[in-house]
């Protein structure tokens, strides 16, 4: 008895869903990335109007007065859908976790001058009040915001500000040995001290802005724009340099993070740029409104920061964030 095996290739009659076809194509698969992505938001059929809001839809692109052909346009240049974020973000924890307890294990940072983690509890803890309004500022965006490619976007970038908070938080337990004394005084400072003030009103105020896509402009863009360069890229090396180095893998994930984040906020500002002269005038006014404004509000505490060279430090950063988006077609 003999037995014959013949391989058979059986074609798909289709390589595509129909949503992801209209867009790359009929015979192109499409990536997990764009099935999870290109016109998963409903855009037709809805029963009622939001009782909040019934003057919209439950879905509705004239949230903002930015106008765009098609809201899928932009697309994260990271290729962020559920589970590719949340197997990179695993990755990352992994090793944060692994720095937090080589410096606890150790007792890394007693090692450190007295006057270094001073500027860290005074300058770096209370930005974990300014990381969760930045979640809620994320998640606002999510839920008024138009198109998945950008909304699912803005809710993974609140998570992220919820972990930043959480690792500032840790830095501040770490400093006095799991008791909360530098958690506490640093709330106290966020509320009260008149440094931390003009910060916090600005946030205030983007919680109360009727435009999501202002909000994605002042949070994401300007105000990121100029906090992250100067805190994670110019203060923690000079506290690196003046014996603090261990500090540097205590904040290693919000150098990444910001890394990855400057890629889709620059693709996101030129995609909405280049639709039309409307748009660019529009996202013009917002940066030179808010980018003003913020400079004028960070400056308190880059002085605790940098002390003298507080003002040079600050107009540094802003000239190098209106230099990006320029080369977006942004122009102030």
């Amino acid at each position: 008895m003999s037995l014959n095996f013949a391989a058979k290739e059986i074609k798909p009659l289709r390589t595509n869903y129909g949503y992801t076809a209209r867009r790359v194509g009929e015979n192109k698969p499409a990536s997990r990335y764009q099935e999870a992505t290109f016109d998963i938001q409903p855009t037709t059929n809805f029963h009622y109007p939001p009782t909040w809001e019934p003057n919209k839809q439950l879905f509705d692109a004239t949230r903002t007065a930015i106008v765009m052909q098609d809201w899928y346009a932009f697309s994260d240049p990271r290729q962020y859908y559920y589970t590719s974020y949340v197997v990179a973000r695993a990755k990352q924890q992994e090793v944060m976790d692994k720095n937090f307890e080589l410096i606890e294990q150790h007792n890394l940072l007693q090692g450190a001058p007295a006057e270094v983690l001073d500027k860290v509890r005074q300058v770096l803890i209370p930005l974990r009040h300014a990381e969760y309004g930045a979640n809620m500022n994320n998640q606002d965006i999510c839920d008024r915001g138009y198109g998945t490619s950008i909304t699912a976007l803005a809710s993974f970038n609140g998570f992220d500000r919820i972990g930043i908070a959480q690792y500032l938080s840790r830095i501040a337990l770490l400093l006095d040995g799991n008791e909360e004394t530098t958690l506490l005084t640093a709330r106290e400072a966020w509320l009260n001290d008149p440094a931390w003030q003009p910060l916090r009103h600005a946030m205030e105020d983007m919680f109360v802005l009727e435009d999501w896509f202002e909000i994605m402009v002042a949070q994401n863009i300007v105000m990121d724009g100029l906090i992250y360069p100067l805190m994670y890229e110019r203060f923690m090396p000079q506290l690196a340099a003046q014996g603090g180095a261990s500090l540097i893998m205590l904040t290693q994930f919000m150098n990444d993070w910001y890394a990855e984040t400057v890629r889709w906020s620059n693709a996101l500002m030129k995609v909405t740029a280049a639709e039309s002269d409307a748009n660019k005038q529009l996202l013009a006014g917002w940066v030179q409104s808010w980018s003003d404004r913020l400079s004028t509000a960070v400056l308190p505490v880059a002085e605790l920061a940098f002390v003298d060279s507080a003002q040079q430090q600050v107009d540094e950063v802003k000239q190098e964030l209106l230099a990006r988006l320029a080369k977006q077609g942004i122009k102030v």
